[in-house]
């Protein structure tokens, strides 16, 4: 087994070993560009701040679902 010290090893790991974190991973990704988006204008519309506000909701509900496919990863690979 190869040696997953830091985060962001475990992180690279699952997205080499792991179909549904590497979607998640990019599902937030997806998500990021589109608030990047959003925040970019120099006028948001009423319209804009609730699509802003249903993103970032998605955006942690897939954050909190990759924690918790690296705490289970975690948790079976204790030595």
């Amino acid at each position: 087994m190869e040696n997953i010290t830091t985060q962001d090893d475990l992180r690279a790991h699952l997205m080499a070993t792991d179909e549904s974190f590497r979607q998640l991973a990019e599902q937030h990704a997806a998500y990021h560009k589109q608030l990047e988006e959003i925040e970019a204008k120099p006028h948001l519309t009423t319209q804009d701040e609730d699509d802003e506000h249903r993103i970032k909701k998605l955006k942690l509900r897939v954050k909190d679902q990759m924690n918790s496919i690296m705490a289970r990863y975690k948790a079976q690979n204790v030595a």
